[in-house]
């Protein structure tokens, strides 16, 4: 899975690009540009790649991505297979670092601003109240032009530079700027999020990015800052959440569905990542 460059055309008179995108699923790729990127989905549901983090979204859920970080949104089956009434629904905007001019960003009333842009190199999902600001603001520009359009995107700002919910996505280390360290990046994410479910063998991962074992074990640890089987846990327990939140599974179900064989191993690293028991956070879930 090789990121692609995307380029979206621009509009002669606009500083920046606003748009709604809507289907049965998001049409690109994992790919990046040279924007940043702000993206709401409004209605979907299914995994993001943001650099080298892999999570799930759901409706409601925004983030702020950097120039150049490779991302994709991958939607669940049942809205590629059209089983969801509604089509996934996404609003957009790109803006470059010097859509108003050059240096906007260094002048002193941009400085918390430009610390959240900085931060954005890993990509940041944006949580709680501001969130929910924020999506309002957006979903009204899409129909919104001149200066009001551009008043739009500076409330925007303002909002971010006061949040205080929010979580920053790809590690510390990660950065674009190697395509023979991009695809290997890309094989093992993406060998992970097919196989996961099942047993995943060292050497297997390790064929796929064309490392030796020991190699890859140490290539692992030093990009992702943690082991590869405690990534792979991370997966599997994330996509046991979900299991637990959407689906009506029972605990053993869900934790076999996800790639667990061992119900004891499952347990204690659900508690080690959760900080709960997983029949805790079943209940946690059922309240709410």
């Amino acid at each position: 899975m090789k990121a692609v460059e995307f380029r979206l055309p621009k509009e002669f008179d606009k500083s920046f690009t606003v748009f709604n995108e809507r289907g049965t699923h998001f049409p690109c790729p994992w790919h990046y540009h040279p924007e940043f990127e702000l993206v709401l989905v409004n209605k979907s549901s299914g995994k993001r790649m943001v650099g080298d983090h892999i999570g799930y979204y759901n409706d409601g859920d925004l983030v702020l991505m950097g120039p150049n970080l490779p991302h994709v949104w991958v939607s669940d089956s049942k809205f590629l297979e059209m089983k969801e009434p509604s089509a996934s629904d996404a609003t957009v905007i790109h803006f470059t670092p010097d859509f108003i001019g050059q240096d906007i960003f260094n002048i002193p009333e941009f400085s918390t601003f430009s610390d959240i842009l900085n931060l954005s190199s890993r990509g940041i999902h944006i949580r709680g109240a501001a969130s929910e600001q924020i999506a309002q603001v957006m979903n009204n520009m899409v129909f919104e032009s001149g200066l009001k359009r551009l008043s739009s995107i500076f409330e925007i700002f303002d909002i971010i530079s006061s949040m205080n919910d929010y979580q920053t996505l790809a590690s510390p280390n990660f950065l674009f700027n190697s395509n023979k360290e991009t695809n290997r990046h890309s094989r093992i994410n993406d060998y992970i999020l097919r196989n996961f479910h099942k047993q995943i063998t060292l050497k297997e991962v390790a064929d796929e990015a064309n490392m030796a074992t020991t190699t890859f074990c140490n290539f692992f640890k030093e990009q992702y800052r943690m082991t590869f089987i405690e990534y792979v846990n991370q997966i599997r327990i994330g996509h046991f959440c979900k299991l637990i939140s959407e689906k009506d599974k029972s605990i053993l179900e869900a934790a076999y569905t996800c790639g667990f064989n061992s119900v004891a191993n499952f347990n204690r690293q659900f508690k080690k990542l959760k900080g709960m028991s997983p029949s805790e956070f079943k209940r946690v879930v059922m309240i709410n």
